[in-house]
């Protein structure tokens, strides 16, 4: 390269090889603007994916800025230029030179940050199996801050060596003070690698909160409850609790229905009638078909459970209601009883005058007979005591 820039420049004046080091730098960014990158775009746009052209866009900054500027470095740097231009090299050095690859530094490091935060995002929209966290993007744009930093302490001569022993001896004070935010640093990176979550999925977790997914941050995971509110949990928390997905691995979940009818009922009828009331419901997917289940042998009736499969978690309770009502209402135009508890009152013996006086006053009907003990209440079987 030397001897080339030697021969390139052998003859100029101090003024004409300035110049000529410009003119290079300019015609080699419009070359890289309107050659380069306009074949590379033309290109990409005959392909599938949108990948390439997201690189393509995220890097005709830094590329076209590395051209322009990478003459005015060679202007500082290299030996014969350094000789041939008006100014004093130290100062071609101090105000050209650096500052040009600082720039460059700066520019990449952007380009870097925001290709890959670009990339993350469009892969995240591909769907469920190339789902990438948030959290991801969160530690790129830092280690891609420490290390321009870094870069830039190094190009201006600063030594690093000592910032890298007060930085250990600080990681470790930081470390014991901020352990919380450390665990929760590393238990959304947890969470990434296991795949528990993304945003728009419903999760319940073991202390009973549940809602959609909406940010997952470095530090904590929002959830928006059914009603609308927001609840920050700490990714260490998460990591450390169970977390019931109920978004995978697919949205579809089955809706589950408890209902008891009486003893003696036509259960073939009222098993097609369920079904029917279920299909009828615009909330409840046709595939799998709905089932009714005869479940046990209670009391006073026959518990059946009906079973059926909406889309998404959050149409459950609304699918529940629906067919509550529907239900109810085909049940009583079809003479099937529900059952209910029912109690039956004895009471035996002469009771006190006061005690046919409710707390109000009123009068109460009691049946008396010659025996002097209460025989109590009866509930379908349930303990006198209790039924009181």
């Amino acid at each position: 390269m030397i001897p080339s820039l030697a021969a390139l420049f052998e003859g100029l004046t101090a003024a004409e090889a300035t110049v000529a080091v410009l003119v290079i730098s300019v015609v080699a960014a419009v070359g890289m603007e309107f050659v380069v990158l306009r074949l590379a775009r033309r290109y990409v746009s005959n392909t599938d994916t949108a990948y390439d052209d997201i690189v393509i866009s995220s890097l005709r900054a830094p590329l076209v800025v590395t051209a322009a500027l990478v003459g005015v470095y060679v202007l500082t740097q290299v030996p014969v230029v350094r000789s041939s231009v008006l100014a004093d090299p130290q100062l071609l050095d101090d105000a050209f030179g650096r500052p040009a690859l600082s720039v460059i530094v700066l520019v990449w490091a952007y380009a870097a940050n925001t290709v890959v935060n670009r990339l993350v995002a469009a892969v995240n929209a591909e769907g469920n199996r190339f789902d990438f966290a948030p959290v991801f993007s969160n530690v790129w744009t830092l280690a891609v801050l420490v290390g321009s930093a870094g870069t830039l302490l190094w190009l201006w001569g600063i030594e690093i060596t000592p910032l890298l022993g007060a930085a250990g001896v600080a990681g470790i004070a930081v470390g014991f003070a901020a352990k919380d935010t450390v665990a929760n640093f590393f238990g959304g990176i947890a969470l990434y690698f296991d795949d528990t979550y993304k945003i728009g999925d419903y999760v319940v977790l073991d202390d009973g909160t549940a809602g959609s997914v909406i940010k997952v941050g470095v530090r904590s995971t929002t959830l928006l409850t059914r009603d609308e509110v927001m609840v920050t949990v700490p990714n260490a928390v998460l990591n450390a609790s169970k977390v019931t997905n109920e978004s995978a691995p697919g949205r579809r979940r089955r809706v589950r229905i408890p209902i008891g009818v009486a003893y003696g009922t036509d259960v073939d009828a009222f098993e097609a009638l369920a079904i029917e009331v279920a299909l009828a419901e615009s909330l409840v997917l046709d595939s799998p078909k709905p089932r009714a289940r005869l479940r046990s042998f209670g009391d006073s009736a026959l518990q059946y459970e009906i079973l059926c499969w909406v889309n998404g978690p959050t149409r459950r309770r609304r699918a529940q209601h629906e067919l509550n009502r529907a239900l109810y209402k085909a049940l009583g135009e079809a003479d099937i009883e529900i059952p209910y508890p029912k109690r039956d009152v004895r009471i035996t013996g002469e009771l006190p005058a006061d005690a046919t006086r409710g707390p109000g006053g009123e009068s109460v009907a009691v049946a008396a007979t010659d025996r002097t003990a209460v025989s109590g209440v009866r509930r379908d079987g349930v303990d006198a005591d209790e039924g009181r």
